[in-house]
């Protein structure tokens, strides 16, 4: 009788402990090392505060991220201002940058694709195409992935047409992949984008040419608050989480001074090709991002 009672009481707290850790499971799709900052703090409460998993696709080996190095450069002792200096050393240095970031927001895995980050240009067209992207590679590894790992959720840019080229393709591989998924339960794909609270909204319905990027019309959008303050005085945000992550990237000086810095707002927008039922587990999730950790007070 005693050895059956400290077998229900070990299989009771293993029971306890699997059950506690088993929060969300989702994908973070991005084209270089750095996009995912718009995400940082959703990230970071997903795997803090609810248990999750967060997991990372990354297309590009990053070696294109030279425009704004020179402090970088300063920092690290190499030319990173010099393109052909950048593309020799860039790559490793971002992967670095992208892991010391990653142990910041809890990602477990980090999935580089290593295609090349070549220039800057809103055009679709040589990466979507294969001409200058490994599409099918891609595309292999992003089915695996989504097979072995039986993800909740997948996060992607929003593909709207102002971004780079490479952030609207990395999109379409996250979209086009849950679409080919054949397991039991597809994972629900939404698009994130960082916001100021004092910014208009992004106009966006769907990428010209690329109707699996339609966004559902009749979803709401969801939004994390990263900038809602609590303690005494009002003197802490999670904007903190989001400017530890920032600080990992030493060679990519804008972000630092960019929109990514005065984000507020983590705003994301549900795809029309998911299930509609899927919706409501979305808002789930909101919800409970909300009310985990040091949320805001209920009145």
């Amino acid at each position: 009788m005693k050895r059956l009672k400290i077998a229900c009481l070990v299989f009771f707290c293993v029971f306890s402990f699997s059950a506690l850790a088993q929060g969300p499971r989702v994908l973070v799709v991005t084209a270089h090392p750095d996009d995912e900052t718009g995400f940082s703090v959703t990230m970071f409460k997903i795997t803090k505060e609810l248990h999750g998993q967060v997991d990372m696709a990354v297309m590009t080996d990053g070696g294109g991220g030279f425009a704004d190095s020179q402090l970088g450069a300063v920092y690290y002792g190499i030319n990173l201002t010099d393109s052909m200096v950048a593309r020799t050393h860039l790559p490793l240095i971002r992967k670095q940058e992208i892991t010391n970031a990653a142990k910041i927001m809890g990602v477990r895995n980090i999935f580089f694709m290593e295609q090349e980050d070549d220039y800057y240009t809103l055009d679709i067209n040589p990466y979507i195409s294969g001409k200058n992207w490994e599409i099918k590679y891609v595309e292999r590894r992003m089915d695996k992935i989504l097979a072995e790992r039986q993800y909740d959720f997948v996060i992607t840019m929003l593909p709207h047409p102002g971004q780079h080229g490479h952030h609207k393709t990395a999109a379409l591989m996250g979209i086009r992949a849950v679409q080919r998924f054949k397991g039991a339960t597809k994972p629900i794909i939404i698009a994130g984008s960082p916001a100021r609270a004092d910014s208009k909204p992004v106009e966006f319905t769907m990428l010209e040419g690329y109707p699996e990027t339609k966004i559902s019309p009749t979803a709401p959008s969801f939004t994390l608050n990263r900038a809602f303050r609590f303690k005494e005085n009002d003197k802490v945000s999670y904007k903190i989480v989001a400017d530890w992550v920032i600080s990992e990237y030493k060679s990519q000086g804008a972000i630092q001074e960019n929109g990514i810095h005065r984000t507020d707002l983590e705003v994301y927008r549900y795809y029309d090709l998911n299930d509609p039922n899927g919706i409501v587990k979305v808002k789930k999730l909101f919800d409970d991002l909300a009310k985990s950790g040091f949320a805001a007070p209920t009145k």
